[in-house]
């Protein structure tokens, strides 16, 4: 007689808990760089031209939207615990070649491992999470995830400001890399693969058919309209956040501020996003997800207008707070409306392939973010990526339904 496998956050309240600790240190990853990266380039390497200083984003950026366009399909063919132990390998070399790189390439190519870190261990988290909830729960599962990971970004983010201001850019915030690494890996070790949960949600909702990796792609991209309205959406949300990490310490060093401000503006930023999540996923199982969606993508775009027209150290505070909160409104809403569409064989591939566009925004923004900046100013390339999440709430308005209870 086979074991009765049950879903639900209380049921698997351990693995849960492992989970949302381990996404942790997998967001604690990014904030490790995310105040002292600009910085180094322009002062330890003296790069000029702020498209080359960003170049390491848009290698973050693509290497982590190819991988996770793989992610998908590799944890739905080798199991998700398998994924996530590879993506901590790709993360150790991330603080390694940065503490002794000799040339900003060497950064740029740190910032592929990164990428490639980020995809798998963060897809990993979010699915296995989806896997153990109960339907109704997802908006909770995937609140919790993003909480716990945009909180590890936030608390690096300030920690390795305070570690740069203290005693230099680099190598020593990037020491506490490498303990991130191992703890991270070590507590994957012990969770819970989730295989056998996916298999039981196939038998229960009598599905047979895995639809094909190109169809899941040209579903998840087009040709359904809420999946494609969460992609655009997912995509000018990251390429809004690609801009934030590399303009902001730029934008905020010349607006006067010390390296310890800039790095609390920076991490106020993920640290609402980051927080606020947990309420917002909750609360997208309550009211449904397209209402949290559109008034998400219109809250991002306002809050960068609102970061360009004050010029105080408190208002960039307060723009910092609004921005995380509307890209938390986005953030765990679009993975779970995407769970209310996907169906369980081919969840993870489309969980993916949306990863996949929403984290090109990263490089498509750092890129955009680069060339306006170089050819009209740090404050107009703000001010027209801002632009870009407000256009896709409005598409979302108008194309997207409600997908809460939408199988039902």
């Amino acid at each position: 007689m086979k074991p009765i496998i049950k879903t639900g956050v209380k049921e698997n309240i351990f693995s849960f808990s492992l989970l949302v600790l381990v996404n942790f240190f997998v967001g604690s990853m990014v904030g490790l760089e995310r105040t002292i990266l600009p910085t180094i380039g322009e002062e330890v390497y003296g790069i000029a031209s702020t498209s080359a200083a960003l170049s390491f984003i848009v290698s973050f950026g693509f290497s982590k939207a190819i991988m996770n366009f793989f992610a998908g399909t590799m944890a739905d063919r080798w199991g998700r615990k398998r994924v996530l132990l590879g993506g901590w390998a790709f993360g150790l070399v991330v603080p390694l070649l940065v503490i002794f790189a000799e040339a900003w390439w060497m950064i740029v190519v740190a910032n592929i491992f990164l990428g490639m870190n980020q995809a798998l261990t963060w897809s990993m988290t979010v699915n296995m999470k989806v896997d153990l909830a109960k339907p109704e729960q997802r908006g909770l599962a995937v609140g919790f995830n993003e909480f716990a990971g945009y909180i590890g970004v936030a608390v690096m983010a300030a920690v390795s400001g305070y570690v740069a201001s203290q005693y230099s850019l680099t190598p020593e915030p990037f020491y506490i890399g490498i303990v991130i690494v191992i703890a991270g890996f070590c507590l994957s070790w012990f969770a819970e693969d989730t295989e056998k949960y996916v298999q039981s949600q196939r038998v229960k909702k009598n599905t047979t058919d895995a639809s094909s990796t190109k169809e899941v792609f040209l579903q998840t991209t087009w040709k359904n309209k809420n999946l494609s309205s969460n992609s655009l959406a997912g995509l000018t949300t990251n390429l809004k956040d690609g801009m934030a990490w590399g303009l902001f310490p730029i934008f905020l060093s010349a607006g006067g501020l010390s390296v310890g401000q800039v790095g609390t503006v920076v991490a106020i930023y993920p640290a609402s996003w980051g927080f606020f999540q947990l309420f917002t996923g909750i609360w997208s199982d309550k009211i449904g997800r397209k209402k949290l969606i559109v008034s998400g993508m219109f809250l991002q775009g306002l809050s960068l207008w609102f970061i360009l027209i004050v010029q105080t150290y408190a208002m960039w505070l307060a723009g910092s707070l609004f921005l995380g909160i509307g890209t938390a409104m986005v953030y765990p809403t679009i993975l779970a409306s995407i769970s209310d569409v996907a169906r369980p064989e081919w969840r993870a591939t489309s969980m993916g392939i949306y990863r996949f566009w929403r984290d090109s925004g990263y490089a498509f923004g750092a890129i955009l973010a680069g060339v306006f900046a170089d050819v009209l100013s740090v404050p107009w390339a703000i001010g027209l990526v801002g632009a870009l999440p407000i256009l896709s709430g409005i598409l979302s308005l108008f194309r997207m339904d409600e997908t809460l209870h939408l199988k039902e």
